[in-house]
């Protein structure tokens, strides 16, 4: 017989266990997608230890059999794009014996540094960071160094600071590809950007990479910006408001939008929607969510930039492996953080449309054709 105490760890940790494969990546789901509840319990046991002794309630520790533990300091799981990457960083620091202890600060820059510190006082080897605010991380890094733990910094940079690595794409290309693909789609008029949060260093890369990319219908006055705003905290609802506001003066004169991710895309063509605009105006997004792959199967969305996260995923783990164990780290080239020309590796990023979203996303187990096309008759 089970005791009571064992019975209430299975039970709960079940229902987290469950609870986080739902809407995983295709690492994990193809390995438990086949497996009974019987079996998920017997997995919750053996692989995923929840933390009691932590101060903070929302570490997680998922316990194998290495000896290196990384620290996965994440922004927020509310994203569907996040919460793959979770699951398969987690799944490669299985496949390395890594342990892992993974924080989730819920937007909320001041509760990640509280985190961050929590993981170094457990005694991570190395700290991974999706930083909320790249500013006011560099404290994250000052206190990491202080304990002897070096930190890579994930998809967004750490500003000002004397970060160790940097995993990410190249962000720059991401918005020079959004540029290029909405002057292809409206090589004159009106024009808005709805940008990310200012206090993130991919959302200045992404909006510098358009620029340029549209910059010859700028200067020969084809094209005309009419809106310009960041989004804080990349918040659908602002980008929708932003973009409300907007076509109260420019309805009936306006020709495109580019959006910094799909989050915003989607706030800004469900302003479109209240107007009878959507499907008529192109709008870019990024990040190759499901609900933008829908809405470009539908003609709602222009197109978006695909991220493989598999492979951001998987060669983080790699790299903080590496790293905890003084080994040769692949980085290839360098990022300026205003602080120091910090080792990065830029990985590629890939343009999503309606003619190719089979031979990428699909043919890549991102998303399945039968969800993306499943509101197209």
């Amino acid at each position: 017989m089970l005791s009571s105490k064992v019975r209430k760890i299975i039970s709960i940790l079940s229902v987290i266990l469950i609870t986080s494969v739902i809407g995983t990546g295709c690492s994990v789901s193809n390995k438990l997608k086949n497996q009974t509840s019987s079996d998920l319990q017997k997995l919750s046991i053996s692989e995923f230890e929840k933390d009691h002794g932590s101060n903070l309630d929302n570490i997680s520790y998922y316990k194998y059999t290495g000896n290196v533990t990384i620290g996965f300091a994440m922004d927020s799981l509310k994203e569907e794009r996040w919460q793959k990457d979770r699951d398969i960083f987690l799944a490669k620091a299985k496949e390395l014996n890594a342990n892992v202890r993974v924080t989730e600060a819920d937007g909320d820059a001041s509760i990640q540094i509280s985190q961050a510190e929590e993981l170094i006082s457990q005694g991570v080897n190395v700290l991974v960071i999706i930083p909320v605010n790249g500013e006011a991380s560099s404290e994250i890094v000052k206190k990491a160094h202080e304990a002897g733990v070096k930190v890579l910094s994930y998809d967004r940079l750490i500003k000002n600071s004397d970060l160790d690595y940097y995993i990410s794409f190249d962000n720059e290309k991401v918005g020079e590809l959004q540029g290029e693909a909405l002057m292809k789609a409206v090589p004159n008029g009106n024009i808005a950007y709805v940008g990310g949060s200012p206090t993130d260093n991919n959302a200045l890369l992404f909006r510098k990479g358009s620029m340029e990319a549209i910059s010859g219908g700028l200067n020969s006055n084809q094209l005309h910006v009419v809106m310009d705003k960041y989004s804080t905290d990349w918040k659908p609802d602002e980008a929708y408001k932003n973009v409300k506001e907007m076509l109260a003066t420019n309805k009936d004169n306006i020709k495109g939008i580019i959006c910094a991710n799909d989050g915003t895309a989607s706030g800004a063509i469900q302003a479109l929607k209240e107007v009878g605009l959507d499907g008529k105006i192109p709008v870019t997004g990024q990040d190759a969510d499901l609900g933008a792959l829908q809405r470009i199967a539908e003609g709602k969305q222009l197109m978006t930039v695909y991220k493989p996260v598999q492979a951001i995923a998987q060669k983080a783990v790699e790299m903080a492996v590496n790293i905890a164990e003084n080994k040769p780290v692949e980085t290839g080239s360098t990022v300026a953080n205003g602080s120091k020309n910090v080792n990065s590796l830029l990985l590629k990023p890939i343009v999503v449309t309606k003619d190719n979203i089979k031979d990428t996303v699909v043919k890549d187990g991102w998303q399945t054709e039968s969800d993306i096309y499943k509101n197209v008759k």
